[in-house]
């Protein structure tokens, strides 16, 4: 019985049975579709309505301004704003995919609202608005495509990128008979394809170019293209409705009317059949057979779903669609399919008839086939009883069936759960299977949170093992954004009791929320509870806790972030008070100085001195100094050198000043003293060469340019010691071969280095002769051998060897003359004979 009162609904449309389970009664009051322009959302979206101002209606109890009003799809009112927008007439209204209502006035403007009937931007098609007012408008998906009276087409492709383009010019005077689109995703070029019914064919208007097609098929005077962008249902002038190829080549069936007076809607029922709605009469046309008639005394709205259609009325909703073939074979009447003796099988056993275990034994061998066909008519019902006993019928046979897959009713059972939460008239989203595994959970569980239904999207991600943070930082932002009222303290606990709900969530976000609503104390009190430095630290910037940042960066340890703090506070604040911030902190302000000596030395040395830091500030300005040193320009002497010679004489006195830094003091007063006598050497002999040279060599450069007194001079200035001199003069008249001037010196007094650097310098510049004038001088005997040795002097050096009767010097001396054989034989003598003496 129950399955003959479930065929019963059902209707023959040639071999396919089609049926309308009324899915809501509307929950809304003094709704007339007739009154109204309505938009109506795919996938069991939304509702909106607004009263038609093309009509002239009476006003009961209402106010005559108009109010854009949002219904879900059971009626029960979500929002409302009263229309206070310019623009004349309001022609189009449509819902885009992301559930924004978009809106298109008489001079092109488009306003675009959001599920709660909130304003969020507007634009216009033409870039100084349009001169002709907007006559049509078709909408798909996420675009729109507008006509105006001097049939001009203007599209706009995405609402999300909105970007306003006029399409190529139709050539027409007259407005066409109908329009339609096929969407850029269907078409050969990636573009809008916008059809056009003129006279006796069809126009193809595209961005670039315009063609004609469909000859000799027209006039037609409405059209629709099918989902999969494929097939166009027609109604001409004389009555006939033809579904042709999208290209116009081929005319797939045809069916004539009993009228020539072109529907109010046409709408594809899924692939297999094409609904036309008259006055008070709903036809359905199939491919074959005849057609089957539906009655309305109210009037109805077609929304179009991808496996039906959804039929609004003033008092209910419904939904037509084809019925599944799993569903057809349990219950069309005197059915023997496997699926069916299972279902009646079922019915047996809870009559406790042994008949159920006939029916079992009947379809055995196809018992797999038909407990999936329970489950799929199962998951087709919007009916719970009917699911249950579906599924039911199905886990019976699963236990008499090793082969079926035992996790397949769980999951069924699972995703029925989940439909039936959404269908309940308060949430209002009439999902059939099909549609739910297109749109997706988590576009679902969008929309539900876009609706404010955040406990059911919560419980339905929780459910299906989603992430639950999208769903709990939805309803976190709505609350602060709700909650002017409640006291920051008090909305805290409110916020941190749900958060704590998801691990891992971003408490930061959730705060950055709260300070662009205004709420800064509550983002602060937030964001301390947010563990991720690199979220918690740039939003503390934001809303002014530099302090609190840069000690939440430095705990962190992440060098990034503490810059990152940093220089927001150097490029915000005054400069003592960024000196205060990061004195007190090691890590920051080592990262700060680490970055100063590289690129900002001047800031990093008044951070020095205005910390106290007095020392690291001098040392900071002798490394300047040498930077200036390394200037090309500073080399060829000159005036580069007086600015560093300041900035030394500076770093002086910041030395002086410190008790612990006597000796760089001195030394800097000696480096400035020094630049400064060289600068001058350069100035007077015009030779940039004495510049960042040592005291020795200024002296020595001094001596061989014959500059005397100005040698004399460094060397009394910087107190150069006798032997230094000595030695430095030397080498300097050596250098230039002035033997008069050596020999002169030497006589000057006894030398306090004695003579041996004399002969040295001699021997190095290879003058025997001058040599041969200080060798006698040497006191030393052994000197005075090897004096003779270096200058190939034998004898004379076996003499003073003999005297300083040194056995050792003998042998080194014997291996200098190794190839002077005579010279060889005197050291040998001298040897045997010291030996005999006992000498060692």
């Amino acid at each position: 019985m129950a399955a003959v009162s479930v065929a019963a609904e059902w209707q023959l449309l040639y071999n396919r049975y089609y049926r309308k389970p009324e899915l809501y009664q509307m929950q809304w009051k003094h709704v007339d579709l007739t009154r109204n322009k309505v938009a109506c959302a795919p996938f069991g979206g939304p509702i909106a309505a607004i009263r038609d101002d093309a009509k002239i209606v009476q006003l009961y109890s209402e106010s005559a301004l108009r109010k854009l009003r949002i219904f879900n799809s059971a009626g029960v009112q979500i929002s409302e704003t009263v229309w206070r927008n310019a623009g004349g007439r309001l022609i189009g209204m449509a819902w885009s995919d992301d559930l924004k209502l978009i809106c298109i006035t008489q001079d092109g403007t488009v306003y675009c609202y959001s599920f709660h009937a909130e304003l969020i931007k507007t634009l216009s098609l033409g870039q100084d608005g349009l001169k002709h007012s907007i006559v049509e408008c078709v909408f798909w998906g996420n675009g729109v495509v507008c006509i105006n009276e001097a049939v001009e087409l203007y599209c706009i492709p995405d609402f999300n990128n909105p970007c306003p383009i006029r399409l190529a010019d139709t050539g027409l005077e007259d407005m066409p008979l109908c329009m339609a689109v096929i969407e850029p995703q269907y078409t050969m070029s990636g573009n809008v394809e916008v059809l056009l019914g003129v006279s006796d064919s069809v126009m193809v208007v595209e961005e670039d170019g315009v063609q004609q097609t469909g000859a000799e098929i027209g006039p037609i005077q409405k059209m629709v293209v099918s989902r999969n962008g494929k097939l166009i249902a027609s109604f001409t002038h004389d009555g006939r409705l033809l579904v042709l190829s999208s290209d116009f080549s081929n005319i797939i069936f045809e069916y004539t009317c009993e009228s020539a007076l072109p529907p109010e809607q046409l709408a594809w029922c899924g692939m297999d059949s094409v609904l036309l709605y008259w006055d008070d009469m709903l036809l359905m046309v199939g491919p074959y057979g005849d057609p089957v008639r539906y009655l309305y005394d109210e009037p109805i709205v077609l929304i179009p779903e991808c496996d039906g259609v959804r039929i609004l009325s003033n008092t209910n909703m419904e939904f037509l669609q084809r019925v599944p073939d799993s569903t057809v074979s349990i219950f069309q009447i005197g059915s023997t399919q496997p699926a069916a003796l299972l279902y009646d099988a079922l019915d047996h056993f809870d009559r406790r008839s042994a008949k159920a275990d006939e029916n079992l034994r009947l379809i055995r061998s196809s018992l797999p086939g038909a407990v999936e066909a329970c489950i799929d008519a199962a998951s087709h019902e919007f009916d719970i009883s009917q699911q249950r006993a579906l599924l039911r019928s199905a886990s019976y046979g699963q236990a008499f069936c090793s082969q079926f897959q035992r996790n397949r009713i769980r999951d069924t059972s699972r995703t029925l759960r989940v439909l039936n939460a959404v269908r309940h008239p308060d949430v209002g989203i009439p999902l059939s299977i099909q549609q739910y595994k297109l749109l997706t959970p988590s576009v679902l569980i969008g929309r539900l949170i876009n609706a404010h239904q955040h406990l059911i999207a919560l419980r339905i991600s929780e459910y299906l093992g989603m992430n639950q943070e999208v769903v709990i930082m939805h309803w976190a932002c709505n609350k602060i954004t709700s909650s002017l009222a409640i006291p920051d303290a008090d909305l805290l606990q409110i916020l941190l009791d749900k958060l704590k709900l998801c691990k891992g969530i971003s408490y930061a976000a959730v705060a950055a929320h709260a300070d662009k609503s205004g709420r800064r104390k509550l983002a602060a009190m937030l964001v301390e509870h947010e563990p991720c430095s690199s979220k918690q630290v740039p939003l503390l910037l934001r809303i002014g806790e530099e302090v609190t940042a840069l000690a939440k960066a430095t705990e962190s340890g992440d060098t990034d972030l503490v810059y990152l703090v940093l220089f927001h506070i150097w490029q915000k604040g005054p400069t003592m008070e960024f000196h205060r911030t990061i004195h007190a902190r090691s890590l920051a302000r080592d990262l700060f100085i680490c970055y100063a000596r590289c690129y900002k030395h001047e800031f990093l040395k008044n951070f020095f001195i205005t910390t106290g830091e007095i020392q690291d500030a001098a040392f900071l300005m002798w490394k300047e100094s040498w930077e200036l040193a390394k200037n090309p320009m500073a080399s060829r002497g000159s005036p580069l050198q007086g600015p560093r010679i300041k900035l030394i004489e500076n770093v002086q006195k910041l030395f002086s000043e410190t008790r612990e830094h006597v000796f760089e003091s001195k030394a800097a007063e000696e480096h400035a003293k020094l630049l400064r006598m060289q600068q001058e050497l350069e100035v007077t002999t015009k030779q940039p060469i004495f510049v960042d040279s040592s005291i020795s060599d200024t002296i020595r450069t001094c001596i061989v340019l014959g500059n005397h007194r100005a040698a004399l001079k460094v060397k009394t200035e910087f107190k150069v010691s006798e032997k230094r001199w000595y030695w430095l003069k030397v080498f300097a008249l050596a250098t230039i071969r002035d033997w008069d001037a050596l020999e002169k010196f030497s006589k000057e007094k006894r030398p306090p280095i004695g003579y041996r650097p004399f002969v040295e310098a001699c021997v190095d510049a290879d003058e025997k002769g001058e040599a041969l004038k200080y060798i006698p001088k040497l006191s030393d005997p052994r000197e005075r051998a090897e004096a003779y040795a270096r200058i190939g002097m034998a004898k004379e050096a076996a003499d003073a060897a003999s005297q300083a009767k040194d056995n050792e010097l003998l042998g080194r001396l014997k291996l200098t003359f190794s190839q002077n054989a005579a010279a060889s034989s005197i050291f040998d003598t001298l040897r045997d004979r010291l030996s005999f003496q006992g000498v060692s």
